[in-house]
């Protein structure tokens, strides 16, 4: 019995994992490109997630629409984000860019105040519900199926990112910013790619986070995960998004159910200091990240 609570709770924190991987990823491609810490990748996954509610709850579109529309409107936020508030920061401190994110969460979570109230909101069901049993392991349908269109958007995304153009500018600025102006690549269009990019993909995330537990203006907690998974895994990695996700995944999985529901947090957060110690970059970052 206690291997087959071990196992469920693996595949319950494997499904967690596969949400932060997912939201890491979002904030990973802004980074890599813009070298901003973009801190409200929470907010911007709560505001996807509410887009998705007025679609599909609010004005009764099919869910498939409901998803597009949220995927589109969040990826517009991303890129007006970047032209009227990140552009006209290039050049300025780190810290100064860093704050504006800040203040741009506290203005998300009033703006989804405003109009929905913080009371916290059920998403239209749209996940099968049956039972997911693998083997004798019983794994919470949502958190089975949230995995999967997780791990499938993250390789679409990396797809994407490797073989379409703007993939390829993208990864050509995130190298060396001053080489791609010679060749040709317009970097600020670039930058809005980017976060267009981590606006959609935050969008899916959100939808996802909300059919699993709700709705609320609280939601932007969420990002303190991702956070210590970017941290942890490299602020400039792909590959560290995703295991980084992954693995937090996995840790609080265990820490809850082993050491109480209190803990999770606290787990997450000494690896976060002990990785930190051992290697400033991350895990898979590199040497030349700077903190703030």
């Amino acid at each position: 019995m206690d291997g087959l609570f071990f196992v469920e709770v693996t595949l319950a924190g494997l499904g967690s994992g596969g949400l932060y991987a997912l939201a890491a990823l979002a904030f990973v491609i802004v980074y890599k490109a813009t070298r901003v810490v973009n801190i409200a990748i929470g907010e911007f996954l709560m505001m996807g997630a509410y887009v998705f509610y007025a679609f599909a709850a609010g004005m009764a579109w099919p869910i498939w629409a409901a998803i597009a529309g949220a995927v589109a409107l969040s990826a517009a936020l991303g890129a007006l984000v970047e032209r009227v508030t990140i552009r006209p920061m290039l050049g300025e401190s780190p810290i100064s860019v860093f704050m504006i994110t800040v203040g741009l969460a506290s203005i998300l979570v009033g703006v989804v105040e405003l109009i929905w109230t913080a009371d916290q909101r059920r998403l239209p069901e749209f996940m099968p519900r049956a039972p997911v049993m693998l083997g004798e392991a019983f794994v919470a349908p949502k958190v089975f199926y949230g995995f999967w269109v997780a791990l499938a958007m993250a390789l679409f995304v990396l797809a994407v990112f490797r073989y379409w153009r703007g993939g390829v500018a993208l990864r050509a600025t995130a190298s060396d910013q001053g080489a791609a102006y010679a060749m040709g690549i317009n970097v600020p269009r670039v930058f809005s790619l980017s976060w267009a990019a981590a606006g959609a993909i935050a969008a899916v995330s959100g939808v996802i986070v909300g059919a699993i537990g709700g709705i609320s203006s609280s939601m932007g907690v969420f990002g303190l995960s991702v956070l210590v998974v970017v941290i942890v895994g490299g602020l400039d990695s792909v590959a560290g998004a995703l295991v980084g996700g992954i693995f937090i995944g996995l840790l609080e999985a265990w820490a809850g159910a082993y050491l109480g529901g209190e803990y999770k947090l606290l787990a997450t957060f000494v690896v976060l200091v002990a990785v930190l110690m051992m290697r400033p970059h991350g895990l898979f970052g590199t040497r030349e990240i700077e903190r703030l």
